[in-house]
């Protein structure tokens, strides 16, 4: 018994130092202020007067279209599939959410190379018509970014919608029926207001995803926060004003993520004064003629825009440069992502399985603290994250040269692996929580009565019911890896490249064609995922 306390202390340092590291990079960039002298206080004073407003002024500007138009998608296909039936709904459940498989650089490519004056569209239309000139609007710009980020990120609102109008609206809709009220204000004054909370989350997290990429951004040539950060850290080599940046941008996330928090909490509010429907209250309202037309071109027409085109976008200068591929190099392109991601997946997915088992082992005031603060992760930049990650570097490396710290974060694995699990050990941990709230609570005392205590509890009662849980944890880990290209761009060890920088990298160049084959690639490991999650809505 004497040796419990000391164990107790040991698992609460190695907690607090397991939450130092997966929050470093807010903390450093948030003391980086502690730091503002007159030189920062200059820099400052002419970001706001040159780059500051065009940054703050077009990410306002993205992420209101975007917002407007992710929630007017979703909304809409969560609605025709939810609370209408017309030929092709069931397919539209799950094909709705294919977009989720798109990163949407690739989708940016595929536009680009497409649509440009140079692109096959516009050549045939000069060809045909005997027309001069640019005949369509420039596809890298502000608006072509809307058009990208608003097709690739609607099934946020859409997934979340959809969940709240099957288990709330459809039966209150058949009661408001009954009461004489007509379709159009049924939609209007029950479906409506009940999936606000969902569409608000949905909106929160599609804005966190536009304000953390950088493959768009830079692509298109738009200046955003995180376009302005890379340029500072890398093209002017300042980290004053890039960590100034990224203050800027993580309070907006932070922002974004409280209203996020708030719309989940009244999203829960709802569903525990509700109930789900019954199978005849639930039947969704037949549709013929025109406007059994319009649902199904209301579910077709994103799903073509946010995954069918650009996969066939895609696919033709894949075909047509097929003898230029580089396959020699996309062997090790994606060996090196798999080793990467497989690597960060089953670090996330250990120390997600951790923190869960102590948060629910030892329900304390600082479990539920540090599971909250490594939660966090997913909302944090890829941006800020570099940021947050180099900062400590330079301090130490003018502190103490002798150290090598520099070498080991950015010419090894160290680094980028680091950076992986800050942003996504959260989403490692929500899914085995998940599975948590599946075993109960009883099993446990059952358990310690029998003499099962720590480990043994963990590997003899939760593993084995753990599983699936935990396999899904990985996967996603492992998906979201391969797909990260900020952090990945900077922190990655010399000579290994990944499918995403290399698809960047590509692209950037203006050789779309050898960008196909990493591009289609990411895309193909994003159905994994996709499809589980497609499984799972179609068993409830």
């Amino acid at each position: 018994m004497p040796s419990h306390p000391l164990r107790r202390l040991f698992g609460s340092a190695f907690l607090l130092l397991l939450v130092l590291l997966l929050t470093l990079p807010v903390l450093a960039v948030t003391l980086s202020w502690l730091d503002f002298n007159q030189q920062a206080f200059a820099i400052l004073s002419q970001m706001l007067q040159t780059v500051l407003p065009d940054y703050a002024l077009t990410s306002l500007l993205l992420c209101l279209s975007v917002a407007v138009g992710v929630s007017a998608l979703g909304m809409g296909t969560a609605c025709a599939v939810t609370l209408f039936e017309f030929p092709g709904r069931r397919v539209f459940e799950w094909a709705l959410l294919l977009p989720l498989a798109m990163p949407a650089y690739v989708v940016a490519y595929a536009y680009t190379d497409f649509l440009q004056y140079a692109g096959p569209l516009q050549v045939w239309l000069r060809a045909s018509f005997g027309l001069q000139g640019r005949l369509l609007p420039e596809v890298r710009s502000l608006s072509g970014a809307v058009l990208v980020f608003t097709v690739a990120l609607y099934p946020y609102v859409y997934l979340l919608a959809r969940t709240a109008l099957s288990e709330r609206a459809t039966h209150l809709m058949e009661a408001a029926r009954l009461l004489g009220a007509p379709l159009s204000r049924r939609i209007r004054e029950v479906a409506l207001p009940l999936a606000r909370p969902a569409v608000a989350a949905g909106v929160a997290l599609a804005l966190m995803e536009t304000l953390a990429d950088f493959g768009v951004s830079s692509y298109f040539g738009i200046q955003t926060f995180t376009a302005g950060i890379y340029k500072a850290w890398l093209s002017m080599d300042n980290r004053i004003a890039a960590a100034q940046l990224a203050t800027v941008l993580l309070l907006v996330v932070a922002l974004l993520l409280r209203m996020e928090h708030l719309a989940q909490k009244r999203l829960r509010f709802v569903s525990s004064r509700g109930g789900r429907a019954s199978s005849a209250d639930a039947a969704p309202v037949p549709l013929r003629g025109g406007l059994a037309l319009l649902a199904w071109l209301v579910c077709a027409l994103p799903i073509a825009l946010g995954f069918v085109l650009p996969v066939l976008f895609m696919l033709r200068p894949l075909l047509r440069g097929w003898d230029q591929l580089l396959w020699s190099q996309f062997a090790g392109w994606a060996i090196s992502s798999i080793w990467l991601a497989g690597l960060s997946a089953a670090l996330a997915t250990a120390l997600a399985l951790g923190l869960a088992f102590a948060s629910r082992s030892r329900p304390s005031r600082l479990t539920r603290w540090s599971v909250q603060l490594v939660s966090l992760g997913y909302a944090v930049p890829g941006a800020v994250i570099v940021v947050g990650l180099l900062l400590p570097v330079g301090w130490l490396q003018a502190a103490a040269p002798g150290l090598g710290v520099g070498y080991w974060v950015t010419a090894t694995v160290l680094g980028i692996v680091w950076a992986y699990l800050v942003r996504f050990s959260a989403v490692a941990l929500q899914s085995i929580q998940s599975g948590y709230t599946r075993i109960p609570v009883s099993l446990d005392d059952s358990a310690r009565m029998l003499g099962s205590t720590g480990g043994g509890l963990l590997a003899r009662v939760h593993w084995p019911l753990l599983k699936r849980s935990v396999a899904t944890a990985g996967l996603l880990v492992f998906v979201d890896v391969m797909k990260e290209l900020p952090a990945t761009l900077v922190l990655r060890p010399f000579n290994s490249d990944t499918l995403a920088v290399v698809a960047y990298q590509l692209a950037r160049d203006e050789r779309l064609g050898e960008a196909a084959l990493p591009a289609l690639a990411l895309v193909l490991v994003g159905l994994v995922p996709v499809a589980l999650l497609s499984r799972t809505l179609r068993s409830k």
